[in-house]
């Protein structure tokens, strides 16, 4: 009765060209109760991993390769896949490509307060406030 609610985002793709955020991220998430489908750091990994087994992308802009994360959202969007930017420095059209910013830096409690309001808002329910790093989109 007062357990938490059925996640609808279970499955993480998590896109980042910092080791060490990555390690954290996947790590913190994974003791969270996500599943990390992969942990990769250049545009055509991150589109290739982009499959039905994901359900959410957490992405930064500037990968390793020198490419863009706008292109991992334009990939995520054409497979109806929601995707959180995690950067420093957004896009301009930030808004078009993603359900949320959480800027960075921020904290392990940012990062799963941003994933539980995108769910929060993509299951129809009432959403909490968000954090100051975080950004939630009209999606």
């Amino acid at each position: 009765m007062f357990g938490r609610r059925e996640r609808t985002l279970r499955r993480i793709l998590i896109v980042e060209d910092e080791p060490l955020v990555a390690f954290d991220n996947e790590h913190f998430l994974r003791d969270a109760g996500y599943e990390i489908v992969a942990t990769v750091d250049t545009v055509s990994e991150a589109v290739g991993a982009i499959t039905e087994q994901v359900d959410l992308v957490l992405a930064d802009v500037n990968l390793s390769d020198g490419g863009c994360g706008q292109d991992v959202a334009r990939a995520a969007q054409q497979k109806g896949v929601p995707l959180i930017f995690v950067t420093g420095s957004p896009p301009e059209n930030v808004k078009d490509l993603a359900v949320g910013l959480l800027s960075k830096p921020y904290s392990q409690r940012d990062l799963l307060a941003a994933i539980e309001l995108v769910d929060a808002k993509l299951s129809g329910k009432p959403a909490k406030r968000p954090p100051r790093s975080f950004t939630l989109f009209a999606t």
